[in-house]
């Protein structure tokens, strides 16, 4: 069955719903342990290293804790797979020079980015909202095996600029920002409590469920499930 919306843009999770979250569980968190302690001690004066640092120190309420401290937090944080800003921040420093060295290349599911770019160009703007940091985003999508995504979306948000994804609040800052009426929003997400978030905020909402997934076997609650990108017809709204 195909589910249709007549919706102004489309807000994308990306682990578990444009993406395996097996690459980034199995290749994208390998990547940043291996070079956490690196990046404590050599870029310690970098702005978004610091001030992740000082989150962390915040966050465990130790204020003097050094770089070996800090680092096992961070590992501690990623064995629990804890969706802390700071971890995220850093990781994304070091996934974005990563995927810039050409050390990494990003996964999506087949039927994904000629899904993307047929709603682009239908005329229906592409957001992403994942937990994973602005700069980790920004690296994911220009990093793409078919080449760099970043023209097809119009906006990045994280739990920093816009706040947890289990909270209605931030769909609603997210509204704000990019302009659009919550009824003109359509969110895509494997997560129940995600997708239950978006829709208090007066967002329409599909969830994902891919074999093989953490979520796939809890399913989506009472929203509207797909199982691929192509199983979704999004056009501009007219009202």
């Amino acid at each position: 069955m195909t589910l249709h919306y007549a919706v102004d843009a489309v807000v994308l999770d990306i682990e578990g719903t444009t993406s395996a979250t097996g690459f980034v569980v199995d290749v994208l968190y390998p990547y940043s342990r291996s070079r956490f302690a690196t990046l404590l001690t050599e870029r310690s004066e970098d702005p978004d290293v610091a001030r992740a640092v000082a989150q962390v120190r915040a966050e465990i309420g130790e204020p003097d804790a050094d770089a070996v401290r800090i680092e096992k937090a961070l590992n501690a944080w990623l064995d629990e797979d804890r969706k802390a800003t700071p971890l995220k921040t850093l990781q994304g420093v070091i996934w974005s020079e990563g995927f810039a060295r050409g050390d990494l290349v990003s996964h999506f599911y087949d039927d994904v980015v000629p899904t993307l770019r047929a709603w682009h160009t239908a005329g229906v703007r592409l957001y992403v909202y994942s937990s994973g940091s602005v700069a980790a985003q920004r690296a994911w999508f220009a990093s793409s095996p078919e080449g760099d995504l970043l023209p097809l979306v119009s906006g990045l948000y994280d739990t920093e600029n816009a706040g947890p994804k289990q909270e209605p609040e931030s769909y609603r800052r997210i509204a704000s920002a990019t302009g659009v009426e919550a009824a003109r929003l359509l969110f895509l997400s494997d997560r129940p409590g995600e997708l239950d978030a978006a829709r208090a905020a007066g967002w329409h909402t599909v969830g994902i469920r891919r074999p093989g997934e953490p979520y796939y076997e809890q399913g989506v609650g009472d929203h509207a499930q797909a199982g691929t990108f192509d199983e979704i017809t999004v056009s501009r709204s007219t009202t």
